[in-house]
């Protein structure tokens, strides 16, 4: 009776009658206590996690540079980031008793990572990590010169490698597309894989710091799709100690239906970085119709953080203004409440009572209280006229000319979009006009599929064609049917341009009839003009050796061992890019 009663009151809702929209938001309340008792505690969670089972994994006092949930670009941040006082090498134990199920080496991402799925159906991840431990080195060793690959994702069989709680299973580094020395943390559901709140499990950091709110958004929705059209307007906010005001007071004059954000950051007792909330609320007159919590999340969805964010300003101003209304294409699990997606109609001619309850982890709260006054001499929300073509989030959405093809699959979009496109004049080396696809200001979850006719015959060249996004580079692509097709993950300018140009080696230290006798390794670097670097593969006298490529310093290495006798050697080294070009390099040295 009550799902009955709320599907009832949101369509008063949508006739903006103040009434029904309370009455939706007791009855969803009552439906949440009922199913989902965690709201009435001091956190919002959907269900309880032990809290005993599992250690630190460092002997460090618990200090972190990033939150669980915390806003990144492009994601949500998937763990703990713990410190480890700008250094490497601190010992890494087991958090729980379990087996290394996973370990992964990869160009970038974590560099090194170790998985170690427990008996309470959890699993715990350690990214960022300088060694593993010898046994499982070895194994992976093995592996890499079986496979003839640096990067790697193994799953490991169960009972290979049994480790027990507060054992040593790696040492800390700063692997991969790390900023500095910590250890990433990660707590998953084994089943799902969904990423959970270490902070949930008991492995509190000390903090008795409230987030800081510092600017509020308003945005006049009135029954168009957020774009960066939509009318919105910023608003400083001062305060402190868990209490905030405008910073210019005021009684805000809204009508129509308007959806509300929320600039704001935390900092723990035990770090200086400004990290994310966990959680926030809307209210209006004391009834909560948006929440927001970082609990936990599937990799899948992490991307929509460009659904939770104003997407257009923080591209254009680098700002991050979280907003309190949830996009309708958008399907992650942070959002566990809302009435009418946390859209407010004001148009009631009475004054009313908005109010942010924004928390961490630790439960320190800081609130913001707004006075609206609504009118409603604004007449009822007239939905904008589309300029061009109308895409549906939920629907499979194309466009075409003679000269382009768009398709975009349902889920990419986050709402509805009047699609735009034209064309400009072609750049040089270009072999066909720069198409411009709507624009970049509007996010897509995982992409679409682009084809670009080319202005002239490519002839035997064809293979060699890719698609260049005007700001970011090459896409690829593979010449079909007269068009060149790729996945595009945003929209943009993009135009076609032919790849012949093969990679570009350079040695760092050796040369033909090197003495290598006392040094370590053999370094090199590469790069590539356009569509990027696909393989490289290492010879030394005709055999396969294993190449690792570092993140930062981009710099390509063989590291000697022992299979290398004394005497004289051939090194090989061949590069090749996604177009097949190559580049080989070949060197005489004595060992």
């Amino acid at each position: 009776m009550l799902n009955n009663l709320f599907l009832t009151d949101r369509t008063n809702i949508k006739k903006n009658n103040k009434r029904a929209f309370l009455i939706a938001a007791a009855a969803t309340l009552l439906i949440s206590s009922i199913n989902n008792i965690a709201f009435a505690q001091k956190l919002i969670q959907s269900r309880e996690y032990p809290t005993t089972d599992f250690r630190y994994p460092l002997d460090l006092s618990p200090s972190t540079a990033g939150s669980f949930g915390e806003l990144r670009p492009n994601h949500f941040h998937s763990g703990l980031d713990f410190k480890t006082n700008q250094r490497t090498g601190y010992p890494v134990h087991a958090v729980y008793d379990g087996y290394i199920s996973r370990v992964r080496i990869q160009f970038g991402g974590f560099g090194k990572a170790v998985y170690i799925t427990h008996p309470n159906g959890y699993t715990s991840v350690y990214g960022h990590i300088s060694a593993f431990t010898p046994a499982v080195t070895k194994y992976i060793k093995e592996y890499q010169y079986k496979n003839q690959t640096f990067e790697a994702d193994i799953a490991i069989p169960k009972g290979m490698f049994n480790v027990s709680k507060s054992e040593i299973v790696a040492t800390s580094g700063n692997e991969g597309a790390s900023a500095g020395p910590h250890v990433h943390f990660e707590l998953r559901d084994t089943t799902s894989q969904e990423t959970i709140n270490p902070q949930l499990f008991g492995l509190t950091i000390p903090d008795q710091i409230p987030p800081a709110i510092t600017s509020i958004g308003i945005y006049h929705l009135n029954g168009n799709p957020f774009s960066e059209k939509t009318p919105k307007e910023f608003m400083a906010v001062t305060g402190s100690n868990g209490n905030y005001r405008l910073a210019q007071p005021q009684t805000l004059n809204l009508s129509g239906n308007i959806g509300f954000a929320i600039g704001v950051t935390d900092q723990n007792s035990a770090s200086i970085n400004r990290n994310g909330i966990y959680s926030a609320e809307l209210k209006l007159d004391g009834v909560t119709v948006y929440t927001f919590a970082v609990e936990r999340f599937g990799f899948d969805q992490t991307r929509a953080i460009n659904a939770y964010i104003d997407y257009p300003a923080y591209l254009t101003s680098h700002r991050w203004m979280q907003k309190c209304f949830i996009m309708p294409g958008s399907r992650i699990t942070l959002y566990p409440q809302s009435i009418n997606g946390g859209i407010i109609p004001f148009n009631d001619n009475a004054e009313h009572d908005v109010e942010y309850v924004v928390k961490d982890i630790a439960g320190n709260t800081s609130t913001l209280a707004l006075k609206v006054k609504s009118n409603t001499d604004a007449g009822s929300p007239v939905p904008d006229k589309p300029l061009g073509k109308w895409f549906k989030f939920n629907q499979k959405n194309e466009f075409a000319n003679d000269k382009v093809k768009v398709t975009v699959m349902p889920g990419n979009l986050y709402d509805n979009l009047d699609f735009m496109y034209s064309t400009m004049p072609a750049k040089v080396g270009a072999l066909s006009l720069t198409h411009r696809i709507h624009n970049k200001l509007t996010p897509l979850h995982e992409g679409y599929d682009l084809w670009i006719k080319p202005d002239v015959d490519l002839g035997k060249l064809a293979d060699k064609a890719v698609i260049v996004n005007a700001a970011t580079g090459s896409i690829g692509g593979k010449y079909d049917g007269g068009y060149v097709k790729a996945s595009a993950r945003a929209f943009g300018d993009y135009y076609i341009k032919l790849d012949t140009v093969p990679p570009v080696i350079t040695p760092l230290n050796i040369r033909n009839g090197s003495n290598m006798a006392k040094v370590r390794s053999v370094n090199f670097r590469m790069s590539d003009n356009l569509s990027g670097i696909k393989s490289y593969v290492g010879k030394i006298d005709g055999k396969w050796v294993l190449m690792e490529w570092a993140y930062k310093s981009r710099i390509l290495s063989y590291t000697f061992n022992n299979d290398i006798a004394p005497g004289k050697h051939t090194f090989e080294l061949v590069v090749t890019d996604v177009k097949s070009n190559a580049t080989t390099f070949t060197a005489e040295f004595n060992r």
